[in-house]
């Protein structure tokens, strides 16, 4: 019974996801805000809702090592999965002056985190995320914010007005989306540690495979359709967005909630985190070229990664 609450949790999670980013976004079309805000901050909130939904109940309820692990889980798979899959169906190439601002903010985004809470035992304290940590990263994400809309202003869209849109109907869907998000965040979080205890697995473990995976599959199809379809900086943008906001919004307002004390054996998977978001770097900004392409090759190299880390966090638990 675990394991089918389980799946219509995820189902409700993004599908209630998809149909609050098509609600917001069609407003931000009303009301002619520029494209380019919507697509950095409303798309990448938006594929990001299921481990808001999923982190903050798990942070209500003290199971700590969900929320951490949940992000944590689902970075890597971003990174890893979400970005190899894409790029063995369909190369993916960009410009790499548009990306290298935003790689650069998701790797001091990424380093941040490890400062605020391993850094922590440099100053004798428990390894977590205080109250504090949490404001700090909350900070954080409304300044990126404020980058993104300011970068997307000073490129002068000329953006009109939609009359065909209804504001009702969207607002409508909004709601109808963070409700779906919410119901199946509960569902997710209360099934997924029904399993772990019942097979004796740590809820660390089941937050950085089953619920990261599960949470995480909005930005998988996200930017398998739009390589697909030639929206190579929504594919890519959409990853590095979703891993920023992942641990500045979620990580921020969860551990402004209840602060989040942090096992030590997760140590390895923020250094892996950090290690492989360095590695996608390598790949996407090697060469002269102004073009920055994900080929079959490097692919397939992120996805075996994947599949090692799997194994070895499945092994040490």
């Amino acid at each position: 019974m675990s394991y089918l609450i389980l799946i219509i949790g995820f189902i409700l999670l993004i599908k209630g996801a998809d149909i609050f980013v098509e609600g917001a976004s069609n407003i931000a079309k009303k009301f002619g805000i520029p494209p380019i805000v919507v697509g950095l901050t409303i798309v990448s909130i938006g594929t990001s809702a299921p481990e808001l939904a999923v982190s903050l109940i798990a942070s209500f309820e003290g199971n700590n090592g969900i929320t951490i692990g949940n992000v944590l889980g689902s970075n890597i798979f971003n990174t890893l999965m979400v970005l190899g899959v894409t790029s063995i169906i369909t190369p993916i190439l960009i410009k790499k002056s548009t990306m290298l601002k935003d790689y650069i903010v998701n790797i001091v985004v990424t380093i941040s985190l490890f400062m605020l809470t391993f850094g922590r035992i440099l100053f004798n304290k428990e390894v977590g995320l205080s109250r504090l940590s949490g404001i700090i990263l909350i900070l954080g994400c409304v300044v990126y914010t404020l980058y993104l809309i300011k970068t997307a202003k000073s490129e002068g869209e000329d953006n009109e007005t939609n009359n065909n849109i209804k504001i009702l109907a969207s607002i409508i869907k909004i709601i109808v989306g963070i409700a779906g998000i919410i119901l199946g965040g509960n569902l997710v979080v209360n099934s997924a540690s029904n399993i772990a205890y019942s097979f004796g697995l740590s809820d660390k473990l089941v937050g950085l495979t089953i619920v990261a995976i599960g949470t995480s599959l909005p930005e998988l199809v996200t930017s398998i359709i739009a390589a697909i379809k030639g929206e190579n900086d929504i594919a890519i943008g959409n990853v590095l967005g979703s891993n920023i906001f992942n641990i500045l919004l979620i990580l921020g307002v969860s551990s402004s909630i209840n602060p989040i004390l942090i096992s030590a054996s997760l140590l390895a998977d923020i250094l892996f985190l950090i290690v492989v978001s360095l590695i996608l770097g390598v790949f996407m900004f090697k060469g002269k070229k102004d073009k920055l392409a994900l080929g079959k090759i490097e692919g397939l190299t992120l996805v075996i990664l994947y599949i090692g880390y799997m194994g070895y966090i499945i092994f040490r638990n």
